[in-house]
């Protein structure tokens, strides 16, 4: 991934992870692998780690430690009622972001 993806991805990481786990609740490793199964591969699982403890801290997500076969426990994240907000404020912004830069491509003001 070239620096301006890598730049542009950093600004909507946290809306896509509030997405994917508004489908299902989900730990850190199961998000940094759909990630990569769709294309995002230069993510390093560090981003991943602390971007929910991001999310965890504003409040987001609620989360789950679950017993782990290997190893300590996992923490599995699920969207909560303000993560619903947070996200439902992040597709607003796309839309209107997508609209605009849209706008731009096709020539219009």
């Amino acid at each position: 991934m070239s620096k301006p993806e890598t730049e542009m991805l950093k600004g909507t990481l946290e809306g896509i992870v509030l997405a994917m786990v508004a489908e299902r609740p989900a730990y850190g490793y199961e998000i940094t692998a759909w990630l990569r199964d769709r294309g995002f591969v230069d993510i390093a699982e560090g981003t991943i780690y602390a971007l929910l403890i991001r999310i965890e801290q504003r409040g987001f997500v609620d989360v789950e430690k679950v017993p782990s076969e290997k190893g300590p426990p996992r923490k599995v994240y699920s969207l909560n009622p303000s993560g619903r907000t947070q996200l439902d404020q992040f597709w607003t912004t796309w839309d209107f972001l997508t609209r605009r830069v849209e706008q731009l491509r096709e020539g219009g003001a």
